[in-house]
């Protein structure tokens, strides 16, 4: 007999997460407090699925939308519920009283997972007496086609918990990592906030335009890091490995390092000048139309990657 999810919040990445879990075969119970949220969800969730099997990346998209129920309430939304995966506001004090909720509502036993970017789970689970089942499985946006999953709990989130996640994610095809100690923005995003606060003060100080930016990594670093990561990477930049690599060239890295990029790349006259040079407008339509251009490139990219071997 099929799990059954409950899905809290039918934003983008509420969505994603029900088209994951209805491809993987489970029931999914979705809601929102917004009822125009509500009312658009199945619609919506309908597209991803389709969008998914045009690529072979998703069986028949029809036969996995009637497994996906609308729910009026939260309460409605965890009647019968194995797992949990919260998509609210990225607003803490929302967050506490959501996740409250949620540990009042749900079965014990059930995980509570939520999607936060960078709320670090011990902030909006300390007083809760369910907290030993709460933790964060940060995707990464599009989910439903970039499968990163990050596991990050509090000193309470017990050990149960989270393997009941690894396993539950591994399940549905998603490709779950261990944030080992609680840190702000987790692990990619700290990673991505690195090489953004560079780009920043490279464009803010006149090295490269924006365009210049954005090859370097599609053209240039991206095509190595789709199917390798920075260790794997530099282990083939020197004859012996990662040891010989690190005394062989990390002299000016060190360098580099001693002079980072900081907060204030991100405002002021280098956020005016990447504005400048990047000179398009975020309009409502243009971010809609890039969206789905973005996503139907990623599952190509996607279904590529299913017919390769990992590198080992």
């Amino acid at each position: 007999m099929a799990e059954t999810v409950a899905i809290i919040g039918a934003g983008l990445i509420g969505r994603a997460w029900a088209s994951i879990f209805a491809r993987a075969g489970w029931n999914v119970r979705v809601t929102d407090p917004d009822t125009q949220a509500r009312a658009n969800a199945k619609a919506l969730i309908l597209e991803e699925l389709q969008a998914l099997a045009r690529h072979g990346l998703s069986p028949d998209p029809d036969r996995l939308i009637a497994q996906v129920t609308v729910c009026d309430s939260n309460k409605d939304a965890l009647d019968g519920a194995t797992f949990v995966q919260e998509n609210g506001p990225e607003v803490l004090d929302i967050k506490k009283a959501l996740f409250k909720e949620l540990d009042a509502l749900a079965a014990p036993g059930v995980v509570l997972s939520s999607s936060t970017s960078a709320i670090v789970t011990s902030r909006f689970t300390e007083d809760l007496p369910g907290r030993a089942r709460c933790m964060v499985g940060h995707p990464v946006n599009p989910p439903h086609l970039v499968p990163l999953v990050e596991l990050s709990g509090a000193s309470w989130t017990s050990p149960e918990t989270l393997e009941r996640a690894r396993q539950v994610y591994l399940q549905i095809g998603q490709v779950p990592i261990d944030v080992k100690k609680e840190v702000e923005g987790f692990i990619l995003n700290r990673l991505q906030g690195a090489l953004l606060a560079e780009a920043f003060r490279l464009v803010g100080e006149g090295y490269v335009s924006t365009e210049g930016i954005d090859h370097c990594l599609k053209n240039g670093l991206g095509l190595r890091w789709s199917f390798m990561g920075p260790f794997e990477t530099i282990e083939l930049n020197a004859p012996g490995g990662v040891a010989d690599y690190c005394e062989r060239y990390t002299g000016f890295y060190k360098r580099l390092a001693s002079d980072p990029a900081r907060a204030e790349h991100y405002e002021g006259e280098y956020l005016k000048k990447v504005v400048a040079d990047w000179g398009h407008e975020g309009t409502p339509e243009r971010i809609a139309r890039r969206t789905r251009e973005r996503n139907e490139r990623l599952a190509a990219l996607a279904a590529h990657k299913k017919t390769q071997s990992e590198l080992s």
